[in-house]
């Protein structure tokens, strides 16, 4: 069984939910795929117990010694990557064309870290991860990379969580394949009721069970019930609302999960919904 957590956009609480569930399910494995912004091991704690670079790009390597800077791969290059010989690595997008237009076989595709894979044992179990280099593409197929380490940690059966990424690009596709259950929080705000909405084709698409949680829901009543209307028409299982709590921010600069502290509300909350998402597995 494996549940996703993702949302329409990045601020929406989606990790001080994921955070709180990897802290309650002590039997599960845990995969960050917000690979642009991995934090879910800053609050679980723990030591890395494997960290491999991923090679997620290639980059043309010019030959001095070959080049007669004839310029054809200038000419070629689209992206402007190539000028006197010399590669813009940051620009060039590994498309090889310049190989194909060097007279001289002077260009080569040569492998381009990206990043690094990493396994951490926490206090709740082993988390699969990854540290994109800033600016640095294909977070898709990294993402890809973190699912099948974990998998190599666990059987089948197992209940995987996984911390999705915000939007709906290629690194969320890459989070929700193949999973059963996806979870999406939603901020009671009208641009927060459209992202849902596109997260929720998304999800539809790959034919997951969808499950819907509203994260502060009482700072917009209005919309609140829009989003809850919808989720009627669409007869799709709204299993939480979460109530504003200052307390969250506390948890978040004390590098906790919310469910953590007692007297937490929207702890409280958090912990029912955990008890209905169960109640799915």
């Amino acid at each position: 069984m494996q549940l996703v957590i993702i949302s329409g956009k990045g601020g929406t609480g989606k990790t001080t939910v994921a955070a709180s569930f990897a802290y309650l399910s002590e039997n599960s494995i845990k995969c960050d795929c917000d690979v642009d912004a991995s934090n879910l091991h800053i609050v679980l704690g723990g030591e890395d117990i494997k960290s491999e670079p991923y090679l997620g790009a290639k980059v043309a390597h010019v030959d001095k010694d070959k080049c007669t800077l004839c310029r054809a791969c200038e000419d070629m290059c689209r992206y402007d990557a190539i000028k006197d010989g010399v590669v813009a690595e940051l620009k060039c997008e590994g498309c090889a064309a310049c190989t194909v237009v060097c007279p001289n076989n002077a260009i080569t595709m040569e492998d381009e870290v990206t990043g690094d894979t990493i396994i951490t044992k926490s206090s709740t179990g082993i988390l699969s991860r990854a540290q994109m280099i800033v600016g640095a593409e294909g977070s898709g197929k990294l993402v890809t990379d973190v699912r099948k380490n974990a998998l190599d940690y666990g059987t089948k059966d197992d209940f995987y969580l996984l911390d999705g990424t915000p939007g709906v690009g290629c690194a969320v596709l890459a989070s929700v394949t193949g999973c059963d259950m996806a979870l999406m929080i939603v901020e009671p705000s009208q641009s927060g009721l459209n992202d849902f909405k596109r997260v929720l084709s998304v999800v539809e698409y790959f034919e997951i069970k969808p499950l819907v949680c509203i994260n502060k829901y009482d700072i917009n009543e209005d919309v609140t019930a829009d989003i809850v209307d919808f989720c009627k028409d669409k007869n799709i299982d709204l299993i939480g609302k979460i109530p504003f709590d200052s307390t969250v921010e506390k948890s978040i600069n004390e590098l906790k999960p919310i469910v953590v502290y007692d007297d937490s509300i929207a702890g409280k909350e958090i912990k029912k919904i955990w008890k209905t998402v169960n109640s799915y597995l």
